[in-house]
């Protein structure tokens, strides 16, 4: 069926750890893009899934970019523009994934785990995808992926620049890698068919998880890029 809503999106580049981040209805600081993704993520993960509120605002978020998607719509005689729709690109590194398949016996906390998995090949996380109840059955997800990952193709370098600085910021020692295009996605099960769409395939080896009461599969795909 065709969709006649004019939509816009805006990137939120890394605010940056000086920056408090807060959730939307707090006395908060945030980006003005970064309080729209809030307010979707809030009405999706928190309200509509009963993720924890203490857990939505992590410290990936001043690391990283998100998108949001915006329908502009008229209201009697003025036009409204909505933020509907997220998606959060999160550069390496990235927590060792035992930490969350094996949560009771693995810990960086206690030191059987570092913090960061600087071994394996470094690569990008798509997170926090959500679209609004009322615009779902659109492709917005999809789209969203799409813009995520055409960008992430011509910025490498800037990917790479945010892991040496998380590098630099750690006490962990690292062997430093570049980012060569693997992508990785913590897919809900619900919408593991529409990655696959994208072209992600599900690793097997990383397993099922729980997060939040939902489970979880790992997907990845590679994509060509530019240093």
């Amino acid at each position: 069926m065709a969709d006649n809503t004019p939509w816009t999106t805006e990137i939120q580049p890394p605010p940056g750890r000086k920056t408090k981040l807060s959730l939307p209805n707090q006395t908060t600081a945030n980006p003005p893009v970064f309080n729209d993704a809030m307010i979707v993520r809030t009405r999706v993960f928190i309200d509509e899934q009963n993720c924890s509120p203490e857990g939505e605002i992590d410290s990936d978020d001043a690391r990283s970019w998100q998108w949001v998607l915006y329908a502009s719509e008229s209201e009697s005689e003025s036009e409204t523009t909505n933020p509907i729709a997220v998606i959060r690109l999160v550069p390496p590194p990235h927590p060792p994934h035992d930490l969350l398949t094996c949560p009771d016996t693995a810990s960086a906390s206690t030191g059987n785990l570092p913090k960061y998995d600087w071994v394996h090949e470094p690569c990008i996380k798509l997170t926090r995808v959500a679209v609004m109840p009322g615009y779902r059955g659109k492709g917005l997800g999809r789209r969203l992926v799409e813009i995520a990952l055409a960008w992430a193709s011509s910025h490498a370098r800037e990917i790479d620049d945010a892991a040496a600085k998380l590098a630099a910021e750690s006490n962990e020692s690292a062997s430093l890698k570049k980012w060569q295009g693997l992508v990785l996605v913590h897919a809900q099960v619900d919408v593991e068919k529409m990655y696959g769409g994208l072209g992600f395939q599900t690793d097997k080896e990383l397993g099922k998880w729980d997060e939040e009461g939902i489970d979880h599969v790992g997907m990845f795909k590679r994509i060509d890029i530019s240093h």
